[in-house]
């Protein structure tokens, strides 16, 4: 809770790091984190109905700040996409890096939320005592996000080449189609599928949770006295505006490995 006391400094930052936890079997596999699920599915409603509010108001004449705003985020991001993609990107990877920008902003954004600001509304309102308001700072859900990407990577793959295409490629490509390369082929291949949804998850997820950890630490210096409260409070708002360079920066790579795993899948290696 909010108001708790803490014994020790690592007390203070294990609570906050906790997550709102449901099992549904002895196994910890089983363990949703509600938290994360919660979060990640209302941001994902907001952005999507923000974006769609725009767009339902927007005119040909002058436009809004915010239709303005919206238009000049569709283009930068319709650029990066062009560049990259050499298909119909407007049939659906445009809008879909659209999406997993805008989504993954949002969700990075809530860490610019007071330390306790989640943690006290959730437990005041629903007396829940653990909540993380990052759902990035969760290896599960920037893993489910990763793994997303990598089913649509696979689905466009088969799409365009077949199933047989898709197998030769894995047995036939880089090293040549003689057979007694077949197997050097298939694990060079299995390896980087594997490490596609690896990197692109923990990527994103260890920027964000390392930012969590220093303004968890931040906030405990600011906790130690008047002299601890104005050098924390001097070097928070410095970590912050350096953090909104992180939270754009890891939003824009990951829509742009997005990009790219797309790209491969319609163009091939």
């Amino acid at each position: 809770m909010a108001g708790s006391t803490y014994n020790t400094p690592s007390e203070y930052i294990g609570h906050h790091l906790a997550f709102n936890e449901v099992s549904f079997g002895d196994h910890p596999f089983w363990t949703m984190h509600v938290d994360s699920v919660v979060m990640a599915i209302f941001l994902g409603l907001v952005s999507m109905g923000l974006i769609w509010l725009v767009a339902r108001k927007a005119t040909a004449g002058v436009p809004t700040k915010t239709q303005a705003f919206i238009e000049l985020l569709f283009g930068f991001i319709d650029d990066q996409v062009k560049t990259s993609f050499h298909g119909d990107r407007h049939a659906f990877v445009a809008p879909a890096a659209l999406t997993v920008f805008v989504w993954v902003l949002m969700m990075n954004a809530m860490d610019f939320l007071p330390i306790d600001i989640m943690a006290t509304i959730s437990n005041q309102l629903f007396h829940v005592e653990h909540w993380r308001n990052v759902p990035t700072s969760d290896i599960n859900t920037t893993f489910a996000l990763a793994l997303g990407i990598w089913f649509l990577m696979i689905f466009f793959t088969i799409k365009v080449r077949g199933f047989s295409g898709w197998m030769h490629e894995l047995f036939c490509s880089p090293f040549g189609t003689s057979v007694w390369v077949w197997p050097a082929n298939f694990m060079f291949n299995l390896i980087e599928y594997v490490s596609k949804p690896l990197s692109h998850s923990l990527r994103l997820f260890g920027n964000m949770y390392a930012g969590e950890v220093i303004f968890l630490l931040l906030g405990m210096w600011a906790a130690t006295g008047v002299a601890g409260t104005i050098f924390g409070a001097i070097l928070g708002v410095g970590w912050s505006i350096f953090h909104i360079l992180i939270v754009v920066l890891q939003a824009f790579i990951f829509m742009m490995l997005t990009v790219v795993y797309l790209s491969m899948a319609h163009e091939g290696h």
